[in-house]
């Protein structure tokens, strides 16, 4: 395993070394593929323009976990892995332990950590179309800290019946870090946003799985008064440190309480539209739930799909470990976050007896809106054997999470089912 630097980042490649690798493939083709991975490719004057052979994939990727902790590989093309709930205790996550969800490639730009000439631009249904770098964002708007959480809209996908297709996330495609940026309110303020505007297009410069620098692999956005809400930010340090290759470099929005497939990484565009945004991944089933409850399994029409926007009241046990042994008789701390896409949680309860009965946990208040909020509970298993502890937080309407999964939808989202870690107390 490379060496890591203290913040647990990844020292910085050579980028000669990439560029002569990727300018040999180019030069000279099945010759100088064979030359880079050291033996005979039989076929290798077949692949079409574009094709990243699968040895050199990410130039792509498993290297780059190599600053991760314990994390569970789900896919790597694209790169996906999780985080298990005892590793995510921590009140502000580290880079270690954040999740990884990518769409596509991490751009050229981003491995190098080189962000020279990167530029921002703003524009479309604006007064004044901006084009910013990145020390223009620095200086040009009040800098922002704020934890806020991060999470995958697909999320807690393995637990619906029946299973529905993308990477089965349990429930460690989340994490709390502390971001810092500007406001997006403020960039657009500066922009000026006509009335005509409806909703955000946010774009990047990562790469599309098929090579093609033409494809958009993702471009999501929200609508316009999501983005002039203040929590939202336009991030280029996480945790205190440049963000990483996996995680956004330069710049990426963070767009708090909607699935994190809105704050976009690599961030160089960000569109303001007339119309609901028709980017790639926001049509079809992309993050889109049923406007109406369905039987599991269900086709629902494409018309009857909606967007998913604020994600639902979630907690998870992140102490002690599913699976410990603890003290019959004895008090046993049990501890974990909670967090909502509407802003704070109202409560956390804990069950010992499968749900029949809950006991209030302490709620800890958050440090800012979309932050997650610790809780804690003393509890005491009052004999040996095997017991279970559930957990569900409660929002601010009163609505709390179910002992089963949601109403089902055909991608998997937005599932909150209560998290229980299960304990073998000894005598």
């Amino acid at each position: 395993m490379p060496d890591q630097s203290a913040n647990g980042e990844l020292p910085q490649k050579d980028p000669s070394v990439d560029a002569s690798r990727r300018g040999l493939l180019k030069a000279a083709g099945a010759t100088a593929l064979g030359t880079v991975l050291g033996m005979v490719v039989p076929f290798g004057r077949n692949p079409g323009a574009g094709l990243v052979p699968a040895a050199l994939a990410q130039d792509t990727g498993l290297d780059l976990m190599a600053g991760k902790q314990g994390l569970v590989v789900l896919g790597d093309r694209p790169l996906n892995a999780e985080t298990p709930a005892h590793l995510l205790d921590d009140d502000v996550t580290p880079y270690e332990r954040l999740f990884i969800r990518m769409n596509g490639l991490v751009p050229q730009t981003a491995l190098d950590q080189n962000a020279e000439g990167w530029t921002l631009t703003i524009d479309g249904e604006v007064e004044t179309p901006l084009e910013l770098t990145i020390d223009e964002l620095k200086s040009s708007f009040e800098n922002v800290t704020r934890r806020l959480v991060i999470e995958c809209g697909g999320n807690g996908r393995a637990f619906f019946q029946p299973g529905t297709s993308g990477n089965q996330w349990t429930v460690g495609a989340v994490g709390c870090p502390e971001w810092t940026g500007v406001r997006l309110a403020d960039v657009l303020k500066k922009a000026g946003v006509k009335e005509s505007a409806v909703y955000t297009g946010h774009y990047g410069n990562d790469v599309h799985l098929s090579g093609d620098e033409e494809k958009v692999v993702i471009s999501r956005g929200v609508p316009i008064a999501k983005a002039l809400e203040e929590d939202a930010i336009i991030a280029w340090a996480m945790n205190g440190q440049p963000l990483s290759a996996l995680h956004g470099f330069p710049l990426r929005l963070i767009v708090p309480g909607y699935p994190a497939s809105a704050s976009q990484k690599y961030l160089n565009r960000i569109w303001i539209r007339d119309k609901e945004h028709d980017g790639a991944k926001m049509t079809g089933d992309s993050y889109r739930i049923p406007a109406y409850p369905v039987a599991p399994g269900t086709e629902v029409p494409e018309k009857d799909m909606v967007i998913l926007t604020d994600m639902p009241v979630k907690s998870i046990v992140t102490f002690p470990e599913t699976g410990a042994e603890v003290k019959a008789g004895a008090p046993t701390e049990v501890r974990g976050h909670a967090w909502c896409g509407k802003g704070d949680v109202a409560a956390v309860q804990i069950s010992l007896d499968l749900g029949q009965t809950w006991q209030e946990a302490q709620l800890e208040p958050a440090p800012n809106r979309f932050s997650w909020q610790r809780w804690r509970a003393s509890v005491t298993l009052p004999q040996s054997g095997y017991h279970e502890v559930w957990a569900r937080a409660i929002d601010q309407d009163g609505i709390g999470q179910p002992p089963l999964a949601p109403v089902w939808n055909p991608r998997g989202y937005a599932n909150n089912i209560q998290h229980r870690i299960a304990l073998v107390a000894v005598g």
